[in-house]
């Protein structure tokens, strides 16, 4: 059955739940959710029965909670479940089952069953946080805006008081899930009508950064704004989200301002983060000299620098054209460096048309341990044949022979037609070549064949940097498989371990 998960068939996991017994209830839920109470509360009672037992044994919380997992969209079947555990004198439902039942009432969209829910809960008094999540996310996705403040206020008059903590959880969990325009509404409403719910420097953070990763400066540099006039002072991680986000708008000035003020007021809180943020965005502009300042300034307030870092400023001393420069700071940092330092000159050399040395430092990232991966690859094909492919002085070794033909090799003779076409008539517009797909195709034992025999005529042609690129990349495919192969022993401990 489709509503079913297909765990419920493998009898042999252990679990307090009885697999078979769960199976008869979520069938008779299904088929007879629309039937009397009479008619299915004794299908139920059947289904849960035993030779040797009677129902009770079976309705525990953790079977109504898998109960609830098997109709996770369908609101009827676990309602209906549900006032049959209310039957059941003996079944205890706690904060965990009924938030569970929140959720599928909030999934099926069914609001007017969801608020009286809600309200049993509370006049029950078995609200608790995940309470305040599931409703406020609920009504904040349907827009149903005043019951959203309203859960505050039937909290607070079932024993759950006005608290500034809970709030800002709210706020959190509706910023993370692209409600911010709901949790902005859900403050300025409570900070009318509650005077103990005055937002804070979190709360305002939040909403700041749900407006940066929505998009809207605007709201965010006036929510910016209103925190100033209020006195309160942003969090480190706060100024990091608005920096991003002026540096992605292009407002190199303002986000600068903001770094400015960090390093006054802040510089016993930052950390290598915030001069990530600053170095790499320079550097992607070409801003070498402020990079370098910035790094020289992490330096001597002893902050500890990390390799990605280091590898923005490489990409702008690349883009600038400054490769002795670049080549220096690469030589000059240790041996076992991160595989983004490597991207970052090997795209930065690409950016310049020297694919040749691109591919030295590919050698040489073998050679230091770091393996490449598939983006590395990708990288050196196209800074070596372009995004579209080119012809090649080789009539025997170049794109149209090696990875077109491969591509009808492949069985992929479609995908193929455009370029095909294009060795007929060059002035042809054709698409990117996905050499991600192609990788992808002969990533098995008869790639490790394909990509042996292509390195060995480029290599013929006199294209040795190509070839290692791909004979590398064969060595990887052979190597991969004979490791899926290889036996296992048992250690001491229980682990299993390769031979």
């Amino acid at each position: 059955m489709p509503f079913l998960s297909s765990k419920l068939q493998q009898l042999s996991i252990p679990t307090a739940v009885d697999p078979s017994v769960l199976l008869r209830v979520c069938t008779a839920l299904h088929h007879q959710q629309h039937s009397s109470d009479a008619r299915l509360h004794a299908s139920l009672r059947n289904s849960l029965s035993t030779p040797d037992t009677d129902p009770n044994p079976h309705l525990t919380p953790e079977f109504f909670l898998r109960v609830c997992n098997s109709f996770p969209l369908s609101w009827r079947p676990v309602y209906r479940f549900y006032l049959f555990t209310l039957s059941a004198p003996s079944f205890p439902h706690s904060s965990l089952t009924l938030n569970k039942l929140l959720s599928v009432l909030g999934n099926d969209r069914n609001i007017a069953l969801f608020w009286d829910t809600l309200q049993g809960m509370a006049q029950d008094r078995l609200l608790d946080r995940k309470t305040f999540l599931v409703s406020t996310r609920t009504f904040a996705e349907v827009r149903e805006l005043k019951k959203c403040v309203e859960v505050f206020h039937l909290a607070n008059r079932n024993g759950w008081e006005y608290s500034l903590d809970t709030i800002n959880m709210v706020v959190e969990n509706l910023c993370r899930r692209k409600l911010v325009e709901e949790a902005h509404h859900l403050v300025v409403k409570l900070k009318k009508e509650v005077a103990v719910l005055q937002p804070d420097a979190v709360t305002y953070g939040w909403l700041v950064k749900g407006y940066c990763e929505a998009g809207d400066l605007i709201a965010a540099s006036k929510l910016w704004n209103l925190m100033a006039d209020e006195g309160l002072e942003p969090d480190v991680w706060v100024c990091e989200v608005m920096m991003e986000t002026l540096f992605k708008t292009n407002r190199f000035g303002d986000a600068m301002g903001i770094f400015h003020m960090m390093r006054i007021k802040m510089m016993d809180r930052l950390g290598i983060s915030t001069f990530r943020i600053v170095m790499r965005w320079l550097g992607k502009v070409g801003k070498v000299r402020g990079s370098y300042m910035v790094f020289v300034e992490l330096l001597k307030r002893g902050i500890k620098d990390d390799d990605s870092a280091m590898s923005s400023m490489i990409y702008g001393l690349l883009a600038r054209g400054r490769v002795r420069e670049a080549r220096k700071v690469f030589d000059q940092m240790k041996s076992n460096l991160e595989i983004s330092v490597y991207h970052g000159i090997i795209k930065g050399l690409l950016k310049l048309r020297r694919a040749s040395e691109a591919t030295c430092i590919f050698r040489e990232m073998i050679s230091r341990g770091c393996e490449p991966t598939m983006h590395t690859y990708i990288m050196l094909l196209q800074g070596h044949l372009g995004k579209r492919g080119r012809k090649g002085p080789d009539t025997l070794a170049n794109f149209d022979s090696i990875f077109v033909g491969g591509l009808v090799k492949a069985g992929k003779s479609l995908e193929a037609t455009k370029y095909v076409e294009r060795t007929m008539d060059r002035s042809l517009e054709v698409p990117r070549f996905d050499y991600n797909k192609f990788l992808h195709y002969y990533s098995n034992d008869e790639g490790v064949a394909f990509f042996e025999e292509v390195s060995k005529k480029l290599r013929e042609a006199g294209m040795v940097d190509l070839a290692d690129i791909l004979s590398r990349y064969g060595e990887k495919m052979a190597t991969r498989d004979r490791r899926r192969d290889r036996p296992c022993r048992i250690c001491e401990d229980g682990h299993e371990v390769m031979v």
